[in-house]
C-alpha cells in the first residue's frame, strides 16, 4: 500500500487532518500523501476541545442513523469480451442428452468430504433479512423494451449484443444470471405490492424467467445445468476463457433461489409449485457434483475446503476461487433448504461458510479495497462494497459473530463512500488545508447537453498514471470559529486516511481529512445493528472512553476510564459516530453509551 500505517508514523506524530502549515511541504514532487500530508501535529493539543465546542463534538443531530448502502448489482459479463456464435449448437433439454456423462442417477449425497466449523442456517430469520428481499425491481423498471438488457415478447429478460454500426441487434441472448437476477427482484416486488394488478404482472415476469432457465436447461449427470450461450474472456483474470456452452456455479446457485422462492409464493397453482419445486432440485443436484467430469461447478480445494466456482477453469478443480460468485450462489443453499429442510443443504451450507470465513484473511486487503478472487488477488474497487453487503447477510443467515467481526474490517478498510442528503460535517476554528484530488471523471448528459461530472471516486489509468488520488492542488484556509459544511462524499483516499469532499460554497470539490474532534461528520453513519448481541474487552492499560451524545446542538457526557484487569460488556450495534468508529453498549453500567472500536477487542476473532 501506498500510505503509511499510523503506528509506522510514531506516537508523536498523530495524524493531522485539520490542516495547518506544514501541509504545504507535505507533498512529494509527484504529488502523492505522506505522512505529513496525511496531516500530523507535532505536539498534541493540550486541550481536546480547544478548537471545537462541545455542543458539536458531543452531541448528533436528531436525524435518523443512516445504515451501509447497497450497491447496484454487477454484471458478471462486465470487464470481459462477451461474443456470439450463431453457429454453435448449445444442448438444450430438448437435444439429445450427454452419453458421455459419468454420473446418470439424480445424487443422494455430497459430492465429497470437506471441512466444516458448524456454521448453522438462521430458520425464524425476519423476512426483511433473507436471501435477495432487499433487491426488489421497481414498477418503472419492470419491462424494459430497448437498450443492451430488455425483455423480448415473451417477457424473458434477454441481452442484446452490441452492432458495429451503433445501437443493439434485434436477436437476443441468454444471460442466466441477469435472468435470475430479475426475476428475483421481481419476486421481492410481488411480497411488496398491494395492487392485484402490479402483483400479478411482478409474479408474471417472476415465472417468465424461471420457465425460461427450464427450458433452455441442460440435464446431465442427474442434475440441470444453465448454460451460457456466450463466448466468453477476460484480459486481466487469465483462466476466464470459454466457448459456448459454459457454465458458472453462481448462476446455479441463484438459479435455486428462483425456483425455490417461486414454489413457496401463495400466488401460484398446485401445479407450478411442483414445477419449481422439482427445478429447485435439479438446480441442486448440480451442487451435489464433484469436479470428475464436465460440467462441474463445485470442487474442494488442496487444503480440503469446498468452492463454487462462478468461473471454473478448464482443469478439473481449478478456477477463480471468487468470493461474491461463491456467496451469491450459496443464497440459493441456503433458499432450499428453507424450502426442503435437507440435511445436504444444510452440510453444503456450512461446508461453504467454512471455506469463505477461512479464507478471508486472503480477500482482506487492510486500508484498501478488497480482492475480487484468490486467483489474482486484485483489489476490486466495484466490488468491495458487495463484499460488504454479502457479508452482513451471512451474519444475518448465519448469526455467526465471526462473520460480524469480519464485516467491521471491511467497513474500516474502505468504508461505502456515500453519505446522505444534507450530510454536513463540523470544521475546527483555525487553520485547515483543503486538497484537489484526481477523482473519477465521467461524462452524463443534463438537459440534452454532455457534461463532465467529478464523482469523487477513485481510479486509476494505467496507461497515464492519472488517478490513484493524486494531489492536483491545495489552498490554506483559516477560520476564526468552528464550523461547518456540506460534504457529498466520505471515503478513504489512498495512503491519506479518511477524507471529505466539501459539496457547496467556496470550497466546493475540496477534501478535508477526518480527525475528531477537529473535522468530523456529524451524526451516525454506516449504522449496522447485529442479530444477536456480541461481546467486546476494554483493553487494559490505556485510557478508555466513554460517549453519552446529547441531542443536536446540546453537550453530551464523555467518561475516561483506565482498567488493569479483563473487563467486558455486550454491545449489538457499530456505527462512525461524529467520524469514529464507535460500539453501542447494549446492558450494564454503560448500557447506551458509545465507545472507540480502537479502544475495545470485539468477540469473533
Amino acid at each position: 500500500m501506498a500510505g503509511k500505517r499510523r503506528a509506522d508514523i510514531g506516537r508523536r506524530r498523530f495524524i493531522r487532518l485539520a490542516g495547518g502549515g506544514a501541509a504545504g511541504v507535505a507533498v512529494a514532487g509527484g504529488g502523492t500523501f505522506t505522512a505529513m500530508a496525511t496531516g500530523v501535529f507535532d505536539e498534541p493539543q493540550p486541550d481536546l476541545f480547544a478548537r471545537m465546542p462541545r455542543s458539536l463534538a458531543l452531541s448528533l443531530p436528531q436525524t435518523p442513523a443512516e445504515a451501509v448502502p447497497l450497491p447496484p448489482l454487477p454484471d458478471p459479463l462486465e470487464g470481459g469480451t462477451a461474443t456470439i456464435n450463431p453457429a454453435r449448437r448449445i444442448p438444450y433439454a430438448d437435444s439429445r442428452p450427454n452419453t458421455r456423462a459419468v454420473e446418470k442417477d439424480v445424487p443422494t449425497t455430497l459430492p465429497f468430504a470437506f471441512k466444516r466449523d458448524g456454521f448453522k442456517i438462521v430458520e425464524d430469520l425476519p423476512e426483511a433479512l433473507r436471501p435477495w428481499r432487499n433487491r426488489p425491481t421497481l414498477w418503472a423498471n419492470l419491462s424494459p423494451s430497448t437498450g443492451e438488457y430488455h425483455l423480448n415478447s415473451q417477457g424473458v429478460y434477454m441481452k442484446y449484443p452490441r452492432k458495429a454500426s451503433g445501437g443493439y441487434s434485434s436477436v437476443g441472448y441468454d444471460h442466466p444470471v441477469g435472468q435470475i437476477q430479475f426475476g428475483l427482484g421481481c419476486i421481492a416486488s410481488y411480497r411488496n405490492e398491494s395492487d392485484p394488478t402490479r402483483k400479478a404482472l411482478f409474479l408474471k415476469r417472476a415465472k417468465a424467467q424461471a420457465d425460461r432457465l427450464i427450458e433452455k436447461r441442460v440435464e446431465t449427470r442427474g442434475a440441470w445445468y444453465f448454460p451460457y450461450p456466450w463466448d466468453y474472456s477476460h484480459e486481466v483474470h487469465s483462466g476466464v476463457s470459454y466457448k459456448a456452452p459454459w457454465y458458472s456455479g453462481m448462476a446455479q446457485g441463484e438459479a435455486i433461489s428462483l425456483f425455490a422462492q417461486l414454489a413457496q409464493l401463495d400466488g401460484i397453482t398446485e401445479k407450478e409449485r411442483t414445477l419449481y419445486k422439482g427445478a429447485a432440485d435439479g438446480a441442486f443436484a448440480s451442487l451435489l457434483r464433484a469436479d470428475n467430469a464436465y460440467p462441474w461447478v463445485v470442487a474442494k480445494d488442496r487444503a480440503g475446503y469446498v468452492w463454487i466456482h462462478e468461473y471454473p477453469f478448464k482443469t478439473p478443480g481449478t478456477g477463480d476461487f471468487t468470493y461474491n460468485g461463491m456467496i451469491f450462489a450459496m443464497f440459493g443453499i441456503w433458499d432450499y433448504f428453507q424450502l426442503t429442510g435437507s440435511e445436504l443443504a444444510q452440510e453444503l451450507y456450512d461446508g461453504c461458510c467454512t471455506t469463505i470465513a477461512r479464507y478471508f484473511s486472503l480477500l482482506r486487503n487492510p486500508r484498501w479495497f478488497s480482492y475480487y478472487c484468490q486467483a489474482h488477488r486484485i483489489p476490486a474497487s466495484t466490488y468491495h462494497h458487495h463484499h460488504i453487503t454479502l457479508w452482513q447477510q451471512l451474519h444475518w443467515h448465519t448469526n455467526s459473530k465471526r462473520f460480524a467481526n469480519q464485516l467491521d474490517q471491511l467497513v474500516d478498510d474502505f468504508p461505502s463512500p456515500g453519505v446522505q442528503a444534507g450530510a454536513t460535517i463540523a470544521i475546527a476554528k483555525g487553520s485547515h488545508t483543503l486538497y484537489k484530488l484526481d477523482t473519477k471523471v465521467v461524462e452524463v448528459t443534463q438537459n440534452g447537453k454532455k457534461v463532465k461530472v467529478d464523482t469523487g471516486d477513485w481510479y486509476e489509468n494505467e496507461k497515464t498514471g492519472a488517478g490513484k488520488d493524486k494531489i492536483l492542488s491545495r489552498k490554506s484556509v483559516t477560520f476564526s470559529r468552528a464550523t461547518q459544511a456540506p460534504v457529498d462524499k466520505r471515503r478513504r483516499i489512498q495512503g491519506a486516511g479518511i477524507w471529505y469532499r466539501i459539496s457547496a460554497g467556496a470550497y466546493k470539490g475540496l477534501w478535508i481529512g477526518e480527525s475528531w474532534p477537529n473535522v468530523f461528520l456529524r451524526g451516525e453513519h454506516l449504522a449496522f445493528t447485529y442479530r444477536v448481541e456480541r461481546t467486546l474487552t476494554f483493553r487494559t492499560g490505556t485510557d478508555i472512553t466513554l460517549f453519552k451524545f446529547g441531542p443536536d446542538g446540546v453537550a453530551g457526557t464523555m467518561k475516561t476510564k483506565r482498567y488493569t484487569t479483563e473487563q467486558t460488556a455486550t454491545f449489538d450495534r457499530r456505527s462512525v459516530v461524529n467520524g469514529r468508529p464507535m460500539c453501542r453498549i447494549s446492558a450494564g453500567e454503560f448500557a447506551g453509551q458509545w465507545v472507540p472500536a480502537n479502544q475495545v477487542i470485539a468477540d469473533g476473532v
